[in-house]
């Protein structure tokens, strides 16, 4: 397994960071696969894969260039720059673009595993990658880049009430499949056999996108590094997430229930405006509402947004039907 030596400083002054760069990434990554973990994800790939397959097949060096970039161990690391945080995504597709010939080659050989096909033994591979990036980013992330922000800023919110309530270990546990912490400064970062690499002292970004089934560490040199996890599911799925229990959408109304049904994590207001896409003022009264009726209380603070989770008797009502369970579970997820 691959991990790296945590010192208590650098786990303490670690922070989470948006970036559209690594969003536009994992949306390439989905769109090669082609394989949709929910069904928010088919109707997206449904919508874009067409234009991404054109595209490609337009340009064969590209073509080549995209399964042998993403490897079957490694990722070459010019297509994975390391986020600094609040960059947009022209400022970080650019420094996709400057990687020097000579390092891209020396990366995608990695990634290979040995030589490089002919066809990709060129000077212009980085900037071949960073033009199939800005694609993707303008054809199929940028459209929903908006909504997409709102998802992951809620899915921050949710890790940093995580850590206030169980520590930095509950959360780097629960980031994704193949990262765990083990203990004695060590994060278990992905389950490759590589080596340790110590990194105290050094930045810590942690860097959620809304595609399922990803994940990738990267760094810039030994002052920054970053682990790229897939957002909680209950956030990154549709905003439809089936059907409320008939008996609960008629006691308290489908649009207020539902926000019931996803209390059993904490959440911010913002976060389930983001998760249900109701207006910031409906969830407002749904939560006074449920909060006057003792279903739902406030449980503390993530940076400026008050938390709130579903009481004893929230629970009640929330089990009652198997929807609300599964619904339930899927917070849990997110918490």
């Amino acid at each position: 397994m691959g991990w790296w030596q945590i010192s208590a400083d650098t786990l303490a002054g670690s922070r989470f960071v948006l970036s559209p760069l690594a969003e536009t990434f994992a949306s390439l990554r989905l769109l090669h696969a082609a394989r949709a973990a929910h069904p928010g994800e088919r109707a997206w790939l449904d919508a874009h894969l067409p234009a991404y397959r054109a595209r490609l097949a337009a340009d064969p060096v590209t073509a080549l260039l995209v399964p042998s970039a993403l490897g079957t161990v490694w990722i070459a690391d010019f297509l994975t720059v390391t986020p600094r945080g609040e960059e947009t995504f022209e400022e970080e597709v650019a420094r996709v673009r400057t990687v020097p010939p000579a390092d891209a080659r020396a990366q995608l050989r990695v990634s290979l595993g040995g030589p490089l096909p002919a066809p990709l033994d060129r000077d212009d591979l980085a900037e071949r990658a960073a033009d199939l990036l800005t694609h993707v980013w303008e054809d199929a992330v940028r459209p929903y880049w908006a909504r997409r922000r709102r998802v992951l800023e809620a899915d921050v919110v949710a890790r940093v009430a995580q850590v206030g309530r169980g520590g930095w270990a509950t959360v780097l546990d629960a980031l994704r499949p193949g990262t765990r912490w083990l203990g004695d400064n060590r994060l278990q970062v992905n389950a490759h056999e590589l080596p340790p690499r110590e990194i105290s002292g050094a930045e810590l970004l942690l860097v959620p996108v809304t595609a399922q089934r990803v994940g990738w560490v990267s760094s810039e040199g030994t002052r920054r590094y970053a682990l790229v996890y897939p957002c909680a599911g209950a956030l990154a799925g549709d905003r439809d997430r089936g059907p409320v229990p008939a008996g609960l959408g008629a006691l308290l109304g489908t649009a207020r229930a539902r926000v019931l049904l996803l209390l059993g994590s904490p959440m911010s207001t913002s976060h389930l405006v983001a998760v249900t896409g109701q207006g910031l003022g409906s969830v407002g009264r749904h939560l006074r509402v449920l909060l006057d009726a003792g279903l739902v209380e406030r449980c503390g603070r993530a940076g400026r947004s008050v938390l709130y989770v579903r009481t004893a008797a929230g629970e009640v009502l929330a089990e009652a039907g198997p929807v609300g369970r599964t619904s339930r579970a899927g917070a849990r997820v997110g918490s």
